[in-house]
């Protein structure tokens, strides 16, 4: 029988409130790739904290409710975070972004040694991780980062040394991010990975070349779908799959999340 991998997610969480309909979802980066880990079949925790406002319990159980361990979610006095979205034709489009207690999180070292038991721990560019990778990265643990789109931001370069698996979201044409995925791999990264919307996705183990397509779904809402890849990719790693079938699994895992309303 498999045995249940564990991923543990670490940093950033917020409402997505969409100013139109006033709705309100949970999400946040490492807490969407916990939630879709879970639902891929994996284990997963998220480390984190959430005020003592109205969202914070909200946010809490909603993870709970997910089946994702949230022992390490720490409530602090003040506001959750919280980001103001549109939907303009299907694509959500970020407004304004209230960081919250978040403004303020940091890892402690016991929250390190409680990371350091998953198979693989991933966070990203607003988790305020990035200055504290090196001393994770000395506990043994393989680490993945999600840059999101910002493709020279100081705080990913930063971190691109102790981070084993680097994902970006790039737009331009394929040679552009092959140059692009050639110069994050020179960082550090044992594998740098580009996500390009409908023209699917590219990586680079420093050798070769990998590339894969999407898989055509009716999209209703484009919130969490590079969250979604990243967790089906990495769920494959830590099944021991190839770069393509891991490829191919975040690209099925996206499809299912564009199909509803909200990261999940």
């Amino acid at each position: 029988m498999e045995r249940t991998h564990r991923l543990a997610a670490v940093g950033d969480n917020c409402m997505d409130v969409y100013d139109q309909t006033g709705e309100a979802y949970p999400g946040g980066n490492p807490v969407n790739v916990a939630v879709y880990t879970v639902r891929l079949g994996g284990a997963a925790s998220y480390t984190g904290v959430v005020g003592d406002d109205a969202y914070g319990p909200l946010m809490r159980s909603a993870i709970a409710g997910k089946g994702v361990d949230v022992s390490h979610l720490r409530t602090q006095p003040g506001a959750t975070a919280v980001s103001h979205v549109t939907l303009e034709d299907g694509d959500r489009v970020f407004g304004d972004y209230d960081e919250g207690v978040m403004e303020h999180f940091r890892m402690t070292e016991e929250d390190m040694d409680f990371l350091a038991e998953h198979d693989l721990v991933v966070t990203g560019l607003w988790s305020h991780t990035a200055p504290d990778l090196s001393r994770l990265k000395a506990r043994g643990v393989p680490v993945a980062f999600d840059c999101a789109d910002k493709l020279r931001d100081p705080v990913s370069w930063e971190a691109l040394p102790y981070v084993d698996y680097a994902f970006f979201s790039h737009d331009g044409d394929a040679e552009e991010v092959r140059a692009f995925l050639r110069s994050v791999h020179a960082k550090g990264p044992r594998l740098a990975v580009a996500t390009r919307g409908a023209q699917g996705s590219i990586a680079f183990d420093g050798t070769r070349f990998f590339e894969y397509g999407i898989v055509p779904c009716a999209v209703v809402d484009t919130m969490g779908a590079g969250d979604s890849f990243i967790a089906g990719f990495l769920y494959g790693l830590m099944r021991g799959q190839s770069v393509p079938d891991c490829m191919a699994q975040g690209a099925r895992c996206s499809s299912v999340t564009l199909g509803y309303s909200g990261a999940w």
